[in-house]
């Protein structure tokens, strides 16, 4: 599964940081990353991956894991799914002279890069401008992160997929994470202070070239984004499977649609509601109370069909560790986490256009209450656009699901990246962007 959760972040790479592995570091990245554009006109992104391969991308939202072989070609596998989907990628001169997929050659597009750093809310932050070849002014979108602790300079593709789109982007490692200073936080003022900071970092370095400049911002950035533009106005913000309700708020939704996702019915989902409420009353006490509580629903529940189903957004955490486990580490994975934040005294009065994309079978980040909030707020005349991709999960993943209920992340929905294009360019908005169903403020 490729998924990022919106607030907790994930566990396992939160558990690794606090063991003492590193997650992200200061190397160069492959020879082989960047931006090429291929003779039949597609844009054709190539990232880092994980243990040694890479990683492509096409802005129609297709992608697959590339392998090295012992004859000079990568091999590929759809998705995330490690089943070969017949792709087979070369490079001439490490990329330098040129790449073929397929049987289609391209050449790499020379990006304008400047590294940078920053000073942050009290941290020095880490970051990097990269703009589109020529010196027309362009559009600039700053990157806000999610809660994941790896380093956005490493693995943000968008940084390179946007500028090949005309776009100027700056990405920096939050505070805690990759190479920036600072400890990791998910206190959402003190990050909203940081992308401040970022946002005027990018002004600088880009100059005369810099044209409207916003946000974009995944997961907990839609928490985190908004509040920076209420804080010092920007001309857009885009947010891509964040929330409108607050962190516990999430928590609840998602067990509803474990439940609704189950087929399992209302008296299933008020147990389910019982256990959301202890595991609400641990984290609200900073993890030194309930856990009496806790361990009695969880008694008076667990042999019931639908309890292994209880996932949630943090429950899932609560329900399958013990007490001294959940001592020990929960408040250094949710430090500065403000579970009842409520983003909406910031939208009420947030006048910057936004456009809030998001899947319609999120597990971690349900969209129903989000969406019911938003079209009030459209209602009353606020400048937002919705878009929901109906079979796409966090991250803007669409998937497929294995025979265990488990899924695996296949690719992003046609028209996702060409959607925020648009959006970030400020013109009139296309009828439409794949699947996406589209919504405006009348």
């Amino acid at each position: 599964m490729r998924s990022k959760r919106s607030w907790l972040g994930a566990i396992a790479l939160a558990g690794a940081l606090l063991s003492g592995q590193a997650l992200a570091s200061e190397q160069s990245p492959p020879c082989e990353v960047g931006s090429y554009q291929l003779d039949n006109g597609d844009m054709l992104d190539i990232g880092p991956g994980a243990g040694g391969q890479l990683r492509w991308r096409t802005t129609d939202g297709r992608t697959g894991a590339l392998a090295p072989q012992g004859d000079g070609t990568w091999t590929s596998t759809l998705g995330w799914t490690k089943r070969p989907d017949g792709h087979r990628v070369s490079f001439t001169d490490c990329g330098r002279g040129g790449i073929r997929f397929d049987r289609t050659p391209g050449q790499r597009v020379l990006l304008e890069q400047i590294d940078t750093r920053f000073q942050g809310s009290g941290v020095t932050l880490i970051g990097r401008l990269t703009l589109p070849p020529g010196d027309a002014p362009v559009p600039l979108v700053v990157l806000v992160h999610g809660s994941e602790r790896d380093s956005a300079l490493e693995r943000y593709s968008l940084q390179r997929e946007f500028a090949s789109a005309g776009i100027g982007v700056f990405a920096y490692d939050k505070r805690g994470t990759g190479a920036s200073g600072g400890r990791y936080t998910q206190d959402y003022l003190t990050l909203a202070v940081d992308a401040i900071h970022a946002m005027r970092e990018a002004r600088r370095l880009a100059g005369a070239r810099a044209g409207r400049v916003g946000y974009q911002g995944g997961s907990q950035g839609g928490w985190v984004a908004p509040l920076a533009a209420r804080i010092a106005p920007v001309d857009f913000v885009i947010v891509s499977f964040g929330l409108a309700v607050s962190p516990l708020g999430e928590d609840r939704e998602a067990i509803a649609f474990d439940m609704q996702r189950g087929g399992f019915g209302p008296e299933a989902t008020a147990g389910a509601m019982e256990i959301a409420d202890a595991t609400a009353r641990v984290i609200e006490s900073g993890f030194t109370e309930g856990y009496e509580q806790l361990e009695a629903v969880k008694a008076r529940y667990r042999d019931e069909p639908w309890y292994p189903a209880v996932r949630g957004n943090f429950t899932w955490y609560l329900l399958g560790n013990d007490e001294a486990t959940v001592r020990k580490d929960a408040p250094q994975l949710v430090y500065g986490i403000p579970a009842h934040y409520d983003p909406m005294p910031v939208l009420e009065t947030l006048d910057v256009p936004q456009l809030w994309v998001l899947g319609g079978q999120d597990r971690d980040a349900p969209p129903d209450e989000t969406l019911r909030r938003l079209a009030a707020l459209q209602r009353d005349g606020k400048p937002i656009v919705t878009a929901v991709y109906p079979d796409a999960d966090h991250g803007m993943y669409e998937f497929e699901t294995g025979p265990d209920g488990e899924r695996v992340s296949t690719r992003q929905p046609e028209g996702y990246f060409r959607l925020m294009a648009d959006f970030i360019r400020g013109g009139p908005l296309q009828p439409e962007y794949g699947k996406a169903e589209l919504s405006s403020h009348p």
